[in-house]
């Protein structure tokens, strides 16, 4: 029995994804009206972000929607599946992870692989280069290009299963009992090494020692940006800790965008394509992974039907520009004003943030963020990949 199938048989109570996203009438992005309109040869935007995803993977002629499974259809996975299902009844964030694996369509945990595959189809071979004419191609995308969208996606899943280590020492009662969150921390170190392990071989399989050194450079880069980031969380001041928005979009880049800037990057390079290419795949990735990470952030403030109880990071982008905008001292009066018995209140502050000009400041920037990934791909010809990798770009930027 494969691990897919082991996941979909663990009890119900994981849940299925949310809704779907809101719906992306609209072509052009709002806030630079000139970059819009250079998209008339751009099909209209897809209904939703399901639809995006949907049509792209046919694009590529290669369904992505379990890509970073792949290698995990062994036994030695298997195994572990099995084992993951010991944990059902705890709190333990694997089990939130192995669900997205299987049922997360909303945000797409191949979104990353799909983009690698659909920037190496809208670029297609190397008109100067001829030097990988006899690589295998399919769909217009080389099989060592599909090999490096695999391999983005394991490590992606990688670090996913990494993040979900539950510190022991703040452990709660209902948690779960202690015996089983060790068990869990046991399962996803090694499963995670496992994804890592087999993301390293794939990148020795294709002998190319710049690609190589690239996605190197991109894992460290993911290892230096959580480590940034779960250092501010763990200080005692880090809701009042003043990051500045200079300094979130450098650990965002490290932690969500270098991957994937990185990857177009490599998948350019496979294709023995010059530095100017190189550089604006490299750009696309790098801004779409940021507009992605600020919708993301963006979801708890501008969903019509938002749960009392539903917290949110306070280092998220909305919350880092509302800080600026407001000044230190007075983010800081307002946090002690939604502090009740040490206790924050997470709905009195997330209405005190929609009220500021965080929100809109972030949706500005998160424009912003897809429009210069828009105009990188105005050095690629016009073709139905690039117009998806715009629809990606539109879909995450639209939020009325």
């Amino acid at each position: 029995m494969s691990l897919r199938q082991l996941l979909l048989r663990l009890p119900g109570h994981l849940g299925t994804s949310g809704p779907p996203c809101r719906l992306w009438r609209s072509r052009r992005l709002d806030a630079i009206s000139s970059v819009g309109a250079r998209r008339s040869q751009s099909s209209r935007s897809p209904a939703h972000w399901n639809q995006v995803v949907s049509e792209a993977e046919k694009i590529v002629g290669y369904p992505t929607s379990f890509m970073s499974l792949r290698c995990l259809l062994s036994d030695e996975l298997s195994n572990i599946a099995m084992q993951v299902r010991k944990l059902v009844g705890t709190q333990h964030p694997l089990l939130t992870t192995a669900r997205g694996l299987v049922h997360d369509s909303r945000h797409n945990l191949q979104l990353r692989g799909l983009v690698v595959l659909l920037i190496s189809k809208a670029a297609g071979p190397s008109s100067v280069n001829d030097s990988c004419q006899n690589y295998d191609m399919v769909s217009g995308i080389y099989s060592c290009q599909r090999s490096l969208a695999e391999i983005t996606e394991l490590i992606h899943t990688a670090l996913l299963v990494h993040r979900g280590i539950v510190n022991l020492s703040e452990l709660q009662s209902s948690d779960g009992p202690l015996k089983d969150m060790q068990f869990g921390n046991k399962i996803a170190i090694l499963s995670g090494d496992f994804l890592l392990a087999n993301a390293c071989n794939g990148l020795a399989l294709l002998q190319n020692t710049k690609v190589v050194e690239l996605l190197a450079s991109a894992l460290m880069d993911l290892v230096q940006g959580v480590y940034q980031e779960n250092s501010t969380s763990a200080k005692e001041n880090s809701i009042i800790d003043d990051i500045g928005i200079s300094t979130w979009k450098e650990q965002t880049f490290l932690s969500h965008g270098a991957l994937l800037a990185k990857s177009c990057q490599a998948a350019m390079e496979l294709a023995k394509h010059g530095a100017e290419v190189q550089d604006m795949a490299f750009q696309y990735g790098k801004h779409m992974a940021m507009s992605h990470k600020i919708n993301s952030d963006l979801q708890p403030f501008i969903k019509e039907k938002t749960s009392e109880s539903m917290t949110f990071n306070l280092n998220s982008a909305p919350v880092v520009l509302h800080q600026e905008s407001l000044g230190r001292d007075l983010w800081i009066k307002q946090v002690k004003e939604a502090q009740e018995k040490g206790r924050l209140d997470y709905a009195k502050l997330r209405e005190t943030i929609k009220a500021g000009k965080g929100v809109t400041s972030a949706i500005d920037l998160c424009r912003y963020h897809g429009n210069k990934a828009l105009a990188a791909l105005e050095s690629f010809p016009p073709s139905q990949a690039r117009s998806a990798l715009e629809n990606i770009v539109f879909a995450v930027t639209r939020f009325s």
